[in-house]
């Protein structure tokens, strides 16, 4: 392998700390080159002759982009085996050729977006780790240690060595370290003996935020509302009426379908439930034409003139909607698609051929480098902060040399104002409820105020942000 770029200094300052041990975490955010930095401690190990190869874990989505990412900065990359760490969760057959893989030379390990791994009793998490056990050499590389406590590091350093944490069972890691919510199964209420953790994986990681090592262009917020239409409108409070009469506190699953529904509703489409009243599906309520939303992304369009735009959306249906409108100036960028055409449709906008990238979040967050645009439109958000952010820094990232335009498009006096006050707030929607409705002991009040918007005067938080949200 030949490396073809030079390292930032704090990249330079990661394989100083790293090339000492023989297991390591890169915990660097998006954009700082956690990608150029392991190439250089693999580099490190070949040159040595520690390693004769590479097995490198990536998300499944990322799969068929790494070798070009890669090749930004490297050549002679025939060593390095890449695989889909989503694929280990179903394919005995890959499972096998990859434990064989790793035990015909002394391979070094990559587990790229290692939070993937985080679950220790999924299947993918089960047999990376016993890949791993055939691995020397090993690394993990994600934007943070943890997205929502303590808990995750156990899978991650098992996959490393599980003597780093000391415990050998997530059960023993359990009984020192997590305490657990009295009413609510299974969710973690208090992380204990942080500081005994903090220290333990201390001097086999190197951690840095974009903040502290690049100097890039900030980021400006629109916040977009308009209101539903008078028969989307009687729609969401009709529904909502149903749903509230589901909600079980002890249940996350209601409050999840509640979301859903009422998302959708601001998003054009109707609900339709069974006799029962205990399954809904999905109509189209209004025509696009007509949707107040679409009508709202058409005018920030407008504004935005003849420059590439990045739209985000939540439900498949969005992405279907705003194509038929924008036509052959956009492309999609979601999860039915072939990896083949995903690839083709990046291609396409990257090249400038088209406009318009139009992508579901979850599927965006991983792998996209689009630092050569810098305006994107939430056309509709979910309340999970950690891809948001992600999203975000698809833009606002290493060599993005324009301040970055977020637009956010939002119902008024709907869910979607809870939501974006949430996003501000660092805070998961479905949290919030379940602590509050907990501490209030008034869930139905609690919950028909947040989905119209009206929160705070229920819990006494200043909950508002920029432009009236």
């Amino acid at each position: 392998m030949k490396l073809l770029t030079e390292l930032f200094p704090y990249q330079q300052e990661a394989v100083d700390k790293l090339i000492h041990v023989k297991v390591g975490a890169l915990y660097m955010e998006m954009g700082t080159g956690k990608t150029r930095t392991a190439l250089e401690l693999i580099q490190r190990r070949l040159e040595a002759g520690k390693v004769k190869q590479v097995l490198w874990l990536c998300p499944y989505s990322v799969q068929r982009d790494l070798p070009e990412l890669l090749r930004e900065h490297a050549e002679e990359l025939e060593l390095i085996h890449i695989a889909g760490i989503e694929s280990l969760s179903s394919s005995l057959r890959l499972y096998g050729e990859l434990l064989t893989y790793v035990q015909t030379a002394p391979t070094y390990l990559v587990v790229d977006e290692s939070l993937l791994v985080k679950n220790p009793f999924a299947y993918r998490t089960k047999r990376v780790i016993e890949i791993s056990k055939h691995c020397i050499y090993k690394l993990i590389l994600n934007g943070t240690p943890v997205s929502r406590n303590e808990a995750d590091l156990f899978a991650q350093w098992y996959i490393l060595d599980w003597r780093i944490l000391g415990y050998q069972s997530y059960y023993s890691f359990s009984a020192n370290h997590l305490e657990m919510d009295r009413d609510i199964p299974g969710k973690i209420s208090r992380v204990l003996n942080k500081d005994y953790l903090a220290r333990k994986i201390a001097p086999y990681t190197y951690e840095c935020s974009k903040a502290t090592v690049l100097t890039l262009p900030g980021k400006v917020q629109h916040n977009e509302a308009f209101w539903l239409t008078n028969e989307q409108q009687a729609h969401y409070n009709e529904v909502s009426e149903v749903l509230l009469n589901q909600l079980d506190d002890f249940h996350p699953e209601t409050i999840y379908r509640l979301f859903n529904a009422m998302q959708a509703i601001t998003s054009g489409f109707g609900v339709a439930f069974n006799k029962s009243q205990t399954h809904n599906t999905l109509f189209q309520l209004i025509k696009p034409e007509d949707n107040p939303r679409l009508m709202k992304l058409q005018d920030i369009l407008g504004a935005v003139g003849s420059e590439q735009v990045v739209i985000y959306c939540h439900f498949t249906q969005e992405i279907m909607d705003i194509l038929s409108i924008l036509g052959s100036s956009a492309v999609p960028f979601y999860g039915e698609l072939t990896q083949a055409q995903r690839h083709a449709n990046k291609t396409a906008f990257k090249a400038g051929k088209t406009q318009y990238l139009i992508a579901n979040k979850s599927c965006a967050q991983f792998g996209l480098n689009l630092q050569f645009c810098h305006n994107e439109i939430f056309y509709n958000n979910d309340w999970d902060w950690g891809t948001r952010v992600q999203a975000e820094d698809r833009l606002h990232r290493a060599g993005q040399t324009e301040l970055v335009q977020i637009y956010d498009i939002y119902a008024k006096d709907t869910v979607d104002v809870t939501i974006l006050r949430c996003l501000a707030r660092k805070e998961r929607l479905s949290d919030l409820f379940r602590y509050t409705i907990r501490s209030h002991n008034k869930s139905k009040d609690f919950v028909k105020a947040a989905l119209f918007g009206h929160m705070e005067e229920l819990n006494g938080k200043n909950l508002s942000t920029k432009d009236g949200i």
